[in-house]
């Protein structure tokens, strides 16, 4: 608001004791001092809502917990240090993906020409010396047999037939037995091949499972800041409603608060362009009534300078 008063000269008589009551209205005005401390520009300090979206971020990007300043509510200081909010996730992946190696390596002893070996029966020598013992007293009974068959007819076949009889009998029987035997071993060689082989897909499958679960937490781990970024985003808009809706309160108090004071200097004015008027070519008093020109909010230009600014993109680089 311009106030500008001009010299008057030869004023009528008629005006002059108009004048000297604007003259002692001014001067009074003059020695007085606005205090201009009820309509200066300030902002209005951060919120409940704007502290508790900086501490959700913070707390996401493991900064700690924030200390505020009591009069303005901005970040004064962190205390302690904490987990990124997909820190558990990648902790869980990185330990899930360190047991597939282990699954693996078991899995790499199930192969080569001795893999069998560890899944041979601990029962399959038994159960093949049983048999060949069996196998062996079969023989001999029938031995015997031949024996005996050849005592009560010793006139017809004589020693030397029975020789014979005995010596292919016992080629025979020995090539029954090595078959015998042989059959045996190949039977548990396979059973224990095939488990080993099974067991190889067992560890296979399981490395797989494994690593798919390491990769689902990966995908969590990334998923997991995305839906933070949501719910502080949520959180930072209220956070602005609210801060704009107090600034706003307080601008117009403010503009409330000028008003009164530059009431009585207003009304002053008006009482001397009145005078000018009646008066003629005494001279000229401008003044401005009605609201200030419009300017910038505070609060615009303290967001702009990052006072009332914190999102997630600062937190993170």
């Amino acid at each position: 608001m311009a106030e500008t008063v001009t010299q008057i000269q030869s004023a009528p008589d008629y005006l002059k004791p108009g004048i000297e009551k604007f003259l002692e209205g001014a001067t009074a005005q003059a020695g007085q001092a606005l205090d201009t401390s009820k309509f200066a520009p300030s902002v209005v300090g951060l919120g409940s809502l704007q502290q508790q979206a900086q501490q959700q971020a913070a707390t996401q990007a493991g900064l700690g917990t924030l200390q505020f300043d009591p009069n303005t509510g901005a970040v004064s200081g962190v205390q302690g240090t904490g987990v990124a909010g997909f820190q558990p996730f990648l902790s869980s992946a990185e330990t899930s993906l360190g047991g597939v190696s282990p699954m693996i390596s078991t899995a790499a002893s199930r192969t080569g020409p001795t893999a069998f070996q560890a899944f041979e029966s601990p029962y399959q020598t038994a159960v093949r010396d049983a048999t060949l013992a069996q196998f062996d007293e079969q023989a001999k009974i029938r031995q015997q047999r031949i024996r005996d068959q050849a005592g009560s007819m010793i006139g017809g076949l004589g020693a030397g037939r029975t020789g014979v009889q005995l010596a292919e009998y016992d080629r025979k029987s020995d090539m029954d037995r090595a078959l015998l035997q042989a059959q045996l071993n190949q039977a548990g060689f396979t059973q224990a091949n095939q488990l080993a082989a099974q067991a190889f897909d067992q560890q296979g499958q399981l490395a797989g499972l494994q690593s798919g679960l390491a990769n689902q937490q990966i995908n969590f781990a990334m998923t997991q800041p995305q839906l933070a970024a949501g719910a502080i985003g949520m959180s930072q808009g209220l956070g602005q409603s609210d801060l704009a809706y107090r600034q706003a309160v307080q601008d117009a108090q403010q503009g409330a608060n000028r008003m009164a004071a530059f009431e009585p200097i207003d009304r002053l004015a008006r009482f001397g362009q009145g005078l000018t008027g009646v008066g003629g070519m005494l001279g000229s008093v401008q003044t401005q009534t009605g609201p200030a020109a419009p300017t910038p909010s505070p609060l615009s230009g303290a967001l702009q300078a990052g006072i009332g600014a914190f999102s997630l993109g600062k937190l993170f680089g």
